[in-house]
């Protein structure tokens, strides 16, 4: 099981938001660059960045840092704000190797079918959901899908990956909503990554515990910027191959 560290970014500054509530947010660094050449320097394979601007404007912010991430070699994903072809050949072209539709992709599910022919395996489904359904816009609107009803039509449309977040989880350090992300996992057969609500590395361990049911990567944020425990120690917990 991978873990992927998490840079969310937000007026050029790396910060975390409490269930997505933009009045609910630390900074804890000015430097999302920096930040997340370190998460890589520690052992983290891949990073997760959000471009919380973009998530609310539907437009890339961050394309800058973006192409100082890939010159440092940071291998990373990028979510927030792609909402169509122009904007996924931007980021791809500054360095993402997977882009994460979460919004358009419930909006636009054709969209989501011809990136995800356009750029085979690096077009991921972002589902965030409150008591099991979809949220989009930043987690400003909820909607009336069912989260798992949404899993099932992602992979149809040939998503490569679910990144599923528990939004009534995430930020509040009070663990992930490993059920909820079972059960995502257990409806489709692409790779599912749980996001969301990590504050242990118990959580960590009981992640990996349903690996079998499809969960292969584990976002955390806030628990690491807290120092709960280091990366290494996350990296160990869930037995990632080096």
């Amino acid at each position: 099981m991978r873990i992927v560290p998490a840079v969310d970014i937000r007026g050029g500054l790396c910060v975390n938001l409490v269930q997505g509530d933009y009045d609910r947010e630390t900074v804890f660094s000015n430097d999302p660059v920096a930040q997340a050449v370190k998460w890589r320097q520690l052992g983290g394979r891949l990073i997760h960045i959000v471009d919380l601007d973009g998530a609310k404007s539907g437009t890339c912010c961050i394309e800058r840092q973006l192409r100082r991430i890939a010159a440092a070699g940071v291998p990373f994903e990028v979510g927030g704000g792609i909402r169509n072809m122009q904007t996924i050949h931007t980021v791809i072209d500054a360095g993402a190797l997977r882009v994460i539709l979460g919004t358009a992709a419930h909006r636009n599910p054709g969209f989501l079918a011809q990136a995800a022919s356009a750029f085979p395996g690096r077009v991921v489904a972002g589902i965030d959901a409150q008591h099991g359904k979809v949220a989009l816009s930043g987690w400003c609107e909820t909607t009336q899908t069912d989260a798992i009803d949404f899993a099932r039509r992602v992979e149809a449309a040939g998503a490569a990956r679910i990144i599923f977040t528990d939004i009534s989880s995430d930020g509040m350090m009070g663990g992930a909503n490993v059920e909820a992300t079972r059960s995502i996992a257990r409806a489709v057969r692409i790779p599912v990554t749980a996001s969301g609500g990590i504050s242990s590395l118990d959580d960590v361990r009981a992640l990996k515990r349903v690996e079998h049911d499809g969960i292969d990567e584990i976002i955390i944020g806030r628990a690491l910027y807290l120092e709960k425990f280091t990366l290494p120690q996350a990296i160990a917990a869930a037995g990632e191959a080096t």
